[in-house]
């Protein structure tokens, strides 16, 4: 950890929050910041390194340790102003005022019930969010973004101190493979001059093969679809058979052909059993809505099956897949854990924590007091302390499971099956909630919504990542930490200028993404309606989805425990998770090649040739990040007429 290390990631953050601000959100709904994996660190990652090898830098120029640390800074702070994080956060606080103009009976049954230090209520300051062309009224906004900003801080605080107590048992113990922090470890070598020198791009021919079939591919099919005279080369997804809207077969949904580089390289990253699971569990989905429907079920696609309780019910049993999976993680660490608060509590054992991101005490005492700010958080918004224990809670749980599914899997684009207003609201009823508690579900979704890696839990997974690259690359785990929570905290009040300068400059509407059918600004702009109808007629509970979540759950736990006992068992339970998420139309043929490129290479040339072949899959990982960077600086360079 160097001063100038910590500098200029600070320097690139600023830079990146403004082009961020305008690529991704004013532009278009590109996750230039907060993609999984990650494109504009990844590619400013490979800019600097490619830059130490000119000869003035080869031995003044940064070491691979500060290009992983500027790199590690990055990947925690920089996704902050995107549309998943702050241009949710702050839209979601206000769109009730705006909403409410067109719905009058909103004024006695639903604003009431709004805390008045949620978001500005002035008729003007709202207007001026939504439409544009206006100056921020700082006075209104101080106290509520002061809230929420803190509510964003305390969350990233508890999570932290949890992933330090168990990243003992993650690295060490479990050792888990971290598959997307291996990706920077490859990119980066040491400096032509050892240790002294300058850090450099990883000179393997396998690993510059795989970026080079990558980045020009995927040019050549960006390059195709913007301009319609070049020959097509599309990677999809290209929808090859239509949904059959009559009949069982319907429950087969539509078929694609998707060749994504990247993905089909991550499936051949991960365990056979585990890619193979995927696909295999996609299968098994898709025959259980052919039966359903064969059985009398209104005929719709797979994947439109999401709020229905009846059978199969397949976001039901993957987020009962979810809960079983993060009890079954803790179980695992328990013995772990006993000793990490035996140590925090006696206080003994000095430097026995040494190597971890904070001592255990410190850590213990962090989460204890960011888990009681955001209880107060919720407490003070006038929910009930049962309620606001329950929330913070799963709100927790969801974060761990991501952190742990990044760490252990990769599939940090996963979308959860359902974030926690569908478990909380949908599944078990609106009616055993108060009116501000529903409002608080709703206002506070951009915190626990964990979705295809562009939400606020992007930031503590990428941090687990984080934690893994400091290991190996011998970076101090403390300072990097301490570095780490400073650029977030920079980055949340800078990012919050931004956002609000540039959306009342150009209105929320006037915004890609403010406009765009995009699962944040979706629900951004329903969520209000939803929250008025539960509170006028309350939904009951449905039984069929807390069957559904159960029978999830035990699924699970059975092919968990199948797996642990026996060796050659070919199921693994994070593919029964991933094939129950959306998207899996796109992401199973992917994954079919991916385990099968996998199964071949090893079959026939044995493990030497599958770790031979392990950079060719990181470089088509690489490239296909350097491609979406080459077209955000179009955009930049073009001011978003060339998006």
């Amino acid at each position: 950890m160097t001063a100038r290390a910590i500098v200029i990631a600070f320097l690139l953050l600023v830079g990146l929050s403004v082009a961020a601000f305008y690529v991704s959100v004013v532009w278009s709904t590109v996750s230039f910041t907060s993609s999984v994996p990650p494109i504009a660190q990844l590619d400013l990652l490979v800019l600097l390194a490619a830059a130490m090898a000119v000869p003035i830098f080869r031995r003044s120029g940064l070491t691979r340790r500060e290009l992983l640390t500027i790199y590690s800074i990055l990947l925690v702070a920089a996704p902050i102003v995107s549309g998943g994080i702050l241009y949710w956060m702050i839209p979601k606080t206000i769109v009730d005022y705006y909403l409410a103009r067109a719905n009058p009976a909103w004024e006695s049954t639903f604003l009431p019930h709004i805390p008045w230090w949620y978001s500005p209520s002035d008729p003007a300051a709202v207007e001026d969010f939504f439409v544009g062309k206006a100056t921020v009224p700082w006075s209104l906004w101080l106290t509520p973004m002061a809230a929420w900003l803190s509510l964003a801080a305390a969350i990233f605080v508890a999570v932290s101190c949890l992933l330090s107590l168990l990243r003992g048992q993650w690295v060490r113990n479990e050792r888990l493979t971290y598959p997307m922090a291996q990706i920077p470890l490859e990119v980066v070598a040491e400096g032509f001059a050892g240790e002294k020198g300058a850090g450099r791009l990883a000179a393997g021919t396998a690993l510059w093969l795989g970026v080079g079939i990558s980045l020009v591919v995927n040019f050549l099919s960006s390059l195709s679809a913007r301009v319609p005279a070049l020959p097509q080369l599309p990677l999809g997804p290209i929808l090859i058979i239509p949904w059959q809207k009559v009949g069982p077969l319907a429950g087969l949904g539509e078929f694609y052909v998707v060749l994504w580089p990247w993905l089909i390289a991550l499936a051949y990253l991960l365990p056979k059993e585990l890619s193979f699971s995927c696909w295999f569990f996609w299968i098994v989905r898709l025959a259980l809505t052919v039966a359903s429907v064969a059985a009398g079920h209104t005929p719709q696609l797979p994947e439109e099956w999401f709020g229905d309780p009846s059978f199969p019910a397949p976001y039901f049993q993957g987020t009962g897949a979810v809960l079983a999976l993060g009890i079954w993680g803790l179980w695992t660490a328990r013995r772990h854990l006993g000793r990490a608060l035996r140590m925090a509590l006696a206080g003994g054992h000095r430097g026995a924590d040494a190597d971890e991101p904070m001592s255990y005490r410190l850590a213990l005492i962090g989460f204890v007091v960011a888990t009681a700010w955001m209880v107060g958080f919720y407490w003070v918004a006038g929910c009930r302390l049962t309620f606001a224990l329950v929330l913070v809670a799963l709100t927790l749980s969801y974060y761990m499971i991501w952190a742990r599914l990044r760490a252990e899997t990769g599939l940090g684009f996963l979308a959860f099956p359902q974030d926690l207003q569908d478990v909380m609201r949908t599944t078990f009823g609106g009616a055993m909630y108060t009116p501000r508690e529903q409002i608080t579900i709703s206002s506070a979704r951009w915190s626990y919504s964990s979705g295809e890696g562009i939400s606020f839990d992007t930031t503590t997974a990428n941090l687990s990542d984080v934690f893994r690259i400091a290991d190996a690359a011998g970076i101090s785990q403390r300072r990097l930490m301490a570095a780490t929570f400073g650029a977030l905290v920079v980055s949340l009040v800078l990012g919050t200028y931004i956002v609000l300068t540039g959306t009342y400059h150009y209105g929320y509407f006037g915004t890609a993404t403010g406009a765009a059918n995009y699962f944040p600004s979706l629900q951004t702009r329903h969520d209000a309606g939803s929250v008025y109808a539960s509170l006028v007629s309350p939904e009951p509970m449905q039984i069929g989805g807390v069957i559904g979540i159960l029978a999830g759950a035990a699924a699970a736990v059975v092919l968990g425990v199948l797996r642990l006992r026996f060796w050659w068992w070919p199921f693994h339970p994070i593919g029964y998770l991933a094939a129950n998420c959306w998207g899996w139309s796109w992401y199973s043929m992917p994954f079919v090649l991916g385990w099968l490129a996998k199964v071949l290479v090893i079959r026939y040339g044995g493990l030497r040739l599958y770790r031979q072949a392990v950079p060719v899959a990181v470089g088509l990982i690489v490239g296909d990040m350097l491609n979406r960077g080459v077209w955000a600086l179009i955009a930049l360079a073009t001011h978003g007429r060339v998006p």
